[in-house]
């Protein structure tokens, strides 16, 4: 099962200037938890954005640029060459950016989204979910609070 995981704003808002808009913890510490212990896969900016491999996790970044290098990383040249290099897990996850989830929406299994109630100035943005292909299969609705600025929700799809 090859999953998406993004985090995206009422507007299919992703980031701006190869940066995340917002900061949600409570979506960090899920994502953390989710994406540990499996392959995940990343264009080169949305690598370069992080600046350093996300630990206990195997990273595979896709980039046309056949001379960069990542220590510790797993380097392709295409999404095809990321979903071979990941074939021994179950469930690798796409982590962006907004090229790669454009690729992969096409052939993933499931969507695991994080959507933030709040529109956002961005350049980066998420395709359009097309609900004639993808099915709501679950969502939990948080508040804002003292760590959370804005209000989300984590919602999940899968393939019809």
């Amino acid at each position: 099962m090859i999953t998406i995981i993004a985090a995206i704003a009422e507007n299919n808002a992703l980031g701006k200037d190869n940066q995340l808009i917002w900061h949600l913890p409570a979506d960090l510490k899920r994502f953390k938890k989710v994406t540990s212990n499996h392959k995940v896969i990343m264009g080169r900016k949305t690598y370069e954005s992080l600046g350093k491999p996300l630990p206990n996790r195997t990273n595979i970044i896709i980039t046309r640029n056949t001379n960069f290098k990542a220590e510790g990383c797993v380097i392709v040249n295409s999404l095809q060459e990321a979903i071979e290099a990941s074939k021994e897990d179950e469930n690798p996850f796409i982590l962006g950016g907004a090229e790669i989830y454009k690729q992969a929406i096409e052939i993933a299994d499931k969507l695991d989204l994080t959507f933030v109630h709040h529109l956002f100035e961005a350049d980066a943005f998420f395709p359009k979910i097309d609900t004639t292909i993808w099915k709501e299969i679950s969502r939990e609705n948080f508040k804002a609070d003292d760590k959370n600025k804005y209000d989300y929700s984590f919602v999940s799809f899968k393939r019809i």
